[in-house]
């Protein structure tokens, strides 16, 4: 099949895009780089111009207020273009719990994509992943200084990227869900744990404190964000550590 990976260019689109090609699709990335914008709707149309699948997999540069408003507009205009373009299965990649987090600003843009997708025109598949391990560092960093790393006791069950590469190759190479395929890593970690087992395993001697209201995930009530019925992914934390 000939496969339009938009944003095919980034952590995940570029690892879905070496996976499709290795079981012998025709996948493409786009792009800013390669000259589409999906707010402006600049290139859609030749992006998917004669393409069985379209896997978008962009994302909003912010996580804030302002998000809802990105997937709105590049729902919208890459939903068009597929539908001008006769596509016949459309995927995005979303979150586990991501409707369970109405707090989140981000987790409602989210949760707007995949409302989106389901009432759009397309046949479509949405591929629920847990959170990124290699995003680990980027939460260590919300809330640290010198000394400490402030977490909430919040559950965790982190996913390798290239797990999640994968997946989303393997759903977008078969027939559509018109539902929801969720995938997961193999552990379950409080949030704080995970923090101080990753820190000692970088030898960094910062003490992680237990605080629930903690950055991002201080929001995330219970264990939404696990899914212990999800596919499980191979990769585990301190594998992909080392």
């Amino acid at each position: 099949m000939k496969i339009a990976v938009i944003g095919g260019t980034g952590l995940i689109g570029s690892q879905v895009v070496t996976d499709l090609n290795a079981a012998g699709h025709e996948a493409v990335p786009h792009s800013k780089s390669t000259g589409i914008d999906v707010i402006s709707g600049q290139g859609l149309d030749e992006a998917v111009s004669g393409a069985d699948v379209v896997v978008n997999l962009t994302n909003s540069p912010t996580f804030d207020e302002a998000s809802p408003g990105f997937f709105q507009t590049s729902m919208d205009n890459l939903l068009a273009a597929a539908d001008r373009g006769g596509v016949g299965h459309f995927v995005i990649l979303s979150i586990v719990g991501v409707d369970q987090v109405p707090e989140l600003d981000y987790y409602k843009a989210k949760l707007l994509q995949e409302q989106l997708l389901a009432a759009g025109p397309v046949p479509y598949s949405i591929v629920r992943a847990t959170q990124f391990m290699d995003f680990m560092d980027a939460v260590l960093s919300w809330t640290a200084d010198s000394d400490t790393v402030r977490l909430p006791a919040t559950p965790i069950q982190p996913i390798a990227s290239k797990d999640v590469a994968r997946a989303v190759a393997e759903v977008a190479a078969d027939t559509p869900l018109n539902g929801i395929h969720n995938i997961a890593g193999p552990e379950i970690f409080t949030l704080d744990e995970l923090g101080r087992i990753t820190l000692s395993h970088k030898g960094d001697d910062r003490t992680v404190v237990t605080d629930p209201t903690a950055g991002m995930f201080a929001a995330v009530k219970g264990d939404v964000l696990t899914d212990r019925n999800a596919h499980l992914a191979p990769t585990r934390y301190t594998d992909w550590l080392s």
